[in-house]
C-alpha cells in the first residue's frame, strides 16, 4: 500500500498502462489538476520504488521517457480489482 500511497500515484501508473510510453509533459496534460513539482517528486519516488523506468535520450532539448517496469505492471491488476471492491462496496 505504501507504494500507491499518495494522491496522484494511481492516476500515473494507469497512464503509463494505457499510453505506454509518455513524456513528462504528455503525463502533465494528462492529468490536468498536478503541479510540475508534484509530478516530478511523485515520478521521482515511483522510480525509486521500482515501479517506473526513466530513460533520457541525448539530444538537445533534452527527451525524458516513462514507462511501467514489469513490477509496476504487475501492480496494475491489485490496483484494478481495489477499484473494483471500491465501486461495488460504495454506499
Amino acid at each position: 500500500m505504501s507504494l500507491i500511497q499518495g494522491k496522484y500515484k494511481m492516476f500515473i501508473l494507469y497512464a503509463l498502462m494505457g499510453f505506454k510510453v509518455v513524456r513528462f509533459n504528455e503525463l502533465k496534460k494528462y492529468i490536468k489538476s498536478i503541479s510540475y513539482k508534484t509530478l516530478s517528486t511523485t515520478l521521482k519516488e515511483l522510480e525509486s520504488d521500482g515501479l517506473v523506468h526513466r530513460e533520457e535520450c541525448p539530444q538537445i532539448p533534452p527527451k525524458v521517457e516513462y514507462s511501467l517496469t514489469e513490477r509496476g505492471k504487475s501492480l496494475i491488476p491489485i490496483l484494478d480489482s481495489m477499484c473494483d471492491r471500491g465501486e461495488k462496496n460504495r454506499i
